[in-house]
């Protein structure tokens, strides 16, 4: 078992405890409370118990990159280690991150130091429709050990990106009319699939069984419900036009990026739709960026949309996620709902809320500690835990 004890923590649960505990058992955490108010002091006397002192430290859940490339772009590397764009066919559902991700990349360790515990990582947005991004920890000794849930998420893009790889191939789409278009046609298509499935299911007697078509079948899970579709948007037509399909086919839908959503704050709320928003520590390297604003998440978060933020590694590098979150409140956004952006909002958004993203008794044991307030750019992760083991110590590691 393992102890931790003294310090400030930030459930993101609704309950705060000035000076908490929190005791991890197989991986889980099994007890939080105030210490040593709520504390069995008997457990201090098992022999197999592991003690972590966070006296004037801050204690939270891992943080959460709701939307990165992770692994798919190698650090320091090229081509050999650019596998996030099958950039030779719009339409890549069947394609699966898990398949391309290299988990002993560096930028696995750094998020590790500076306290991010999972990833949601996929695909770029060269394709209309780009495959599975899936939800890892970031440590592990092989990738199905990071696995928390594979796919999370299928990866859809609208506006500039299709429209600039495809046009230098001159084939569709190069327009927004054919972007939206090549959507709906592939969708139908799963749809009519789909109702043949079912029809082949309920008697498969009488019925041909359809010809297998890999594609169709990883759009079920869509038409299912079974996950999201990640939609990839910028500018605020692009993001309309996705809640607009998304409606149609009756689609689960996150809006990536956002960068205008501030300019329709108020019908993405109407319209119930979460937004993923960054990122925002960057350039306005394309004309869809030119509203780019730090702005953006607190005023979505205050007209009443639920907001993670993200730092689509490398775009921002992954060990900035708390800058990111950081940054949001110096523009206006509320403290606390930016933790929450970078906690358990991440893990509602993508699915993955009933194992991360709050420390709350029965979730996994991934906590970051830190030596001041996270928000102070001054701040280090002292001690970061990934399924109940310590997988960063800045002591242990500055002295090697």
């Amino acid at each position: 078992m393992l102890l931790i004890r003294n310090g400030k923590i930030l459930t993101m649960a609704g309950v705060n405890y000035e000076n908490g505990y929190i005791l991890i058992d197989a991986g889980k955490i099994v007890e939080v409370g105030e210490y040593p108010a709520a504390f069995n002091q008997e457990v201090l006397n098992s022999g197999d118990l592991e003690v972590i002192d966070a006296k004037n430290k801050y204690i939270l859940p891992g943080l959460i990159d709701a939307h990165c490339h992770v692994g798919m772009w190698e650090d320091s590397v090229g081509f050999e280690g650019d596998d996030g764009n099958e950039a030779t066919d719009p339409v890549t559902p069947h394609l699966r991150a898990i398949d391309a991700v290299y988990y002993l990349d560096r930028a696995f360790e750094e998020a590790r130091e500076n306290g991010v515990t999972t990833v949601v990582t996929g695909p770029g947005s060269a394709n209309v429709i780009g495959g599975q991004f899936v939800a890892l920890k970031t440590y592990g000794r092989r990738i199905e050990e990071m696995v928390v849930k594979d796919p999370v998420a299928m990866k859809v893009a609208f506006g500039e990106n299709p429209k600039t790889v495809y046009n230098e191939r001159k084939t569709a789409p190069t327009t927004r009319m054919a972007t939206a278009a090549i959507l709906r046609e592939n969708l139908m298509k799963a749809k009519e699939y789909k109702e043949l499935m079912d029809e082949y299911n309920k008697n498969p007697e009488e019925n041909d069984k359809p010809e297998y078509d890999m594609k169709m079948e990883a759009l079920l899970k869509v038409l299912n419900r079974e996950i999201p579709i990640k939609a990839h948007a910028h500018r605020a037509d692009d993001i309309l036009t996705a809640i607009r399909i998304a409606k149609e086919f009756g689609l689960r839908l996150t809006i990536e990026h956002c960068t205008e959503g501030h300019l329709i704050k108020d019908i993405l709320a109407e319209e119930g739709v979460s937004a993923i928003v960054g990122s925002s520590l960057t350039d306005r390297s394309k004309v869809e960026l030119r509203n780019l604003s730090l702005k953006t998440p607190g005023i979505l978060a205050k007209a009443g949309v639920k907001v993670a933020i993200m730092t689509d590694h490398p775009c921002t590098p992954i060990q900035y996620l708390i800058l990111c979150a950081a940054m949001a409140v110096r523009e206006g956004m509320d403290e606390m709902e930016a933790l929450r952006a970078v906690t358990i909002n991440a893990a509602e958004l993508t699915g993955i809320a009933d194992r991360v993203g709050s420390i709350e008794v029965g979730k996994d044991a991934d906590i970051a500690i830190y030596d001041g307030h996270p928000f102070d750019i001054r701040s280090k992760v002292s001690t970061t835990i990934i399924n109940g083991k310590v997988v960063y110590e800045r002591k242990k590691h500055e002295r090697d």
